[in-house]
């Protein structure tokens, strides 16, 4: 990515069909920030149980991972825009159906069900929407798209919180759960009007030849080895892997101990998240700018260097039972921004050295590989809060973050732009494996 292809690509703003994108999906998260904040209260007001918290979310993840397996399959062999439609369209349905089922009773047991389906699906939709961003704009603006698609995320994650905390106090979670699916609805609409620039494989409808070969684990195995191929992407899953097992639980966390440990409201814990949310925002505007100056290495390895400290302080200060929430928000905010300037740099690296063919199935064995401690990784740690209390368990995963975090200094995570290596230098295993699968 070079700052002269830049200036010869048309600005963002001029794309009508990455702008609708865009808006849409600026939308729609703002609407998941409503259930993302809702679920874990919906559970602690049932149960008041930061384990079953985590067990829900476990579970979640699970199905995610299971999903991931097909998940890049169907992405290479449909068209990717009726796929997003359609998953934003079962995500409304089946997310309408807690609040309508909480009109009679609580169903707890109905949450089990939803949530595990709603993350297949959205692992479904996040490998769709990855390998879409390259069809809807040039190369040399990916990183920029993603900066830009992330920030906006983020301002709908500020807002969001807020407004779901104040309606969760006024009206309960549910009502918060309503509006996210209402979003999800609106998102497919717009997807509608959506035409990418050039779909590569996704364009054929799934009808090429060249795509309908051995499905399942074989296709999830051709992104696995393109994964095994490209040294820098390697040591991104294995240290991502290590660092999902760490982090996956960390919002219960966060809910249990404004709501638990210092007693506050729906209404406060929404605003942490809101204002820990600004954390994103600051990142999409630095992460392109900053990538160009310091290069890949220094970006992912210094910004997650930093996101384990956010957590170690989180510790610290929870072992000072420290009752202030804004000291909450802002170390969450910290570990936030850490992570999102991490996320869009691997995010945009593999796009950028992915072939477009193998963008879904790559895409989906990098999430589904460096997820799959994820699950496990909640259920222990919030089961560890429940016995040993929050503040021992942010402290032993920050350091543990930084530990993971440290080791990457000794792998080609560190180089600066390692896109360039892996354009000049493709490796045979991985045009072999391209080529069975494709014919």
């Amino acid at each position: 990515m070079t700052a002269a292809a830049q200036e010869q690509d048309p600005p963002l703003w001029r794309d009508r069909n990455f702008t609708i994108f865009w808006v849409v999906q600026t939308l729609s998260v703002g609407g998941a920030s409503f259930s993302y904040l809702a679920i874990p209260l919906l559970v602690l007001d049932a149960t008041g149980s930061v384990t079953q918290m985590g067990l829900l979310t476990g579970v979640a993840g699970a199905a995610s991972i299971i999903a991931g397996i097909g998940a890049g399959t169907l992405v290479d062999r449909v068209d990717r825009r009726t796929l997003l439609i359609w998953c934003d369209a079962v995500r409304a349905l089946l997310y309408a159906l807690i609040p309508l089922a909480w009109l009679f009773s609580p169903q707890l047991w109905l949450l089990y069900v939803v949530m595990p389906v709603g993350s297949a699906v959205a692992m479904v939709f996040q490998v769709g929407y990855a390998s879409a961003v390259p069809n809807l704009v040039p190369a040399s603006r990916i990183t920029e798209a993603n900066g830009r698609l992330f920030a906006s995320y983020a301002a709908a994650g500020v807002v969001g919180p807020m407004l779901a905390g104040g309606l969760s106090a006024l009206l309960g979670p549910t009502a918060a759960i309503g509006v996210d699916a209402a979003t999800f609805a609106v998102n497919a609409l717009g997807l509608c009007l959506v035409r990418f620039r050039h779909a590569g494989t996704a364009a054929d409808g799934g009808g090429s030849s060249r795509t309908r070969s051995r499905p399942g684990w074989d296709d999830l195995l051709v992104g696995a080895r393109f994964l095994r191929s490209q040294p820098v992407l390697r040591a991104l899953t294995g240290r991502l892997a290590l660092l999902t097992f760490l982090t996956f639980g960390l919002t219960d966390l966060y809910v249990y101990h404004l709501k638990h440990d210092l007693g506050r409201s729906d209404r406060t814990v929404g605003y942490v998240l809101a204002v820990a949310a600004l954390g994103t925002i600051a990142a999409a505007l630095l992460v392109a700018p900053a990538r160009r100056r310091l290069g890949f290495g220094v970006c992912w390895i210094g910004s997650y260097a930093l996101a384990a400290l956010g957590i170690v302080g989180l510790g610290a200060a929870a072992l000072g039972l420290s009752g202030d929430a804004r000291t909450v928000a802002v170390l969450v905010g910290v570990v936030v921004f850490g992570t999102s300037i991490a996320g869009i740099c691997s995010l945009s690296l593999r796009q950028e050295v992915t072939p477009d063919p193998l963008l879904g199935r790559v895409t989906s064995a990098f999430w589904t590989i460096h997820t799959a401690p994820g699950p496990l990784g909640a259920a222990l740690l919030t089961l560890a809060a429940a016995r040993w209390g929050t503040a021992w368990v942010f402290l032993l995963a920050g350091s543990a973050c930084l530990v993971v975090v440290a080791s990457a200094l000794r792998t080609p995570i560190r180089l600066p732009h390692p896109e360039r290596a892996s354009a000049a230098d493709p490796p045979a295993a991985v045009t072999g494996s391209a080529t069975r699968t494709t014919g």
